[in-house]
């Protein structure tokens, strides 16, 4: 259910505000956001798992607080990634 290290190299590479950024916000949401996509499908054939469901819900609020961190310091970058990752808000 996680991603693959490849998968989160380019990842890292797509959304880094320069050369070896890995900690950025923007690098951040985009991990948790391939996260997020993959637990939901996972979801759409194991309606039952509740353990893995808690552990979505607390990304879930990661992300959300990465993003209401972004948007406190720059709306610009904030808009920008919300539109790049097709995150509705």
């Amino acid at each position: 259910m996680s991603i693959t290290p490849e998968h989160k190299a380019q990842l890292m590479k797509d959304y880094a505000t320069k050369e070896g950024d890995t900690g950025s916000p923007e690098v951040q949401v985009a991990i948790l956001t391939s996260r997020i996509t993959t637990l939901t499908e996972h979801f759409k054939t194991h309606k039952k798992d509740n353990h893995s469901r808690r552990g979505l819900l607390k990304l879930v609020a990661q992300r959300r607080k990465l993003l209401d961190y972004t948007k406190a310091k720059d709306e610009a970058r904030y808009q920008d990634l919300i539109k790049r990752l097709g995150i509705r808000r």
